[in-house]
C-alpha cells in the first residue's frame, strides 16, 4: 500500500533542494528530493461501531478527526 493518508489523501512530493548559496551563484544545484508525509499508524476505538480500527493517517488528518469526531470523519472518507 502506498504511503497515503486515508483522510486527507496526502502523499509524498518531490521538492527542490536548493541552498541559498546555490541561488546566489547559480552553480552546483543540489537537485530534487522527496518530501515524506508525517504519517502515523493509529488504532482507534469507535463507540458507534463498538470496535477498534487501525488506520494510517497524517498529523493533519488527526487534527481533522479531533475537530469533527472520528466516526464522522471516517464515514466521510468512505472507510466506514
Amino acid at each position: 500500500m502506498a504511503r497515503t493518508c486515508v483522510i486527507t489523501g496526502k502523499r509524498s512530493r518531490v521538492g527542490g533542494g536548493y541552498s541559498n548559496r546555490t541561488r546566489a551563484t547559480k552553480f552546483n544545484p543540489t537537485g530534487a528530493r522527496r518530501r515524506q508525509v508525517n504519517l502515523q499508524k493509529k488504532t482507534l476505538f469507535i463507540p458507534e461501531l463498538g470496535k477498534k480500527i487501525t488506520i494510517t493517517v497524517s498529523a493533519k488528518g488527526l487534527k481533522t478527526m479531533k475537530k469533527r469526531g472520528a466516526f464522522q470523519t471516517l464515514k466521510a472518507a468512505g472507510l466506514i
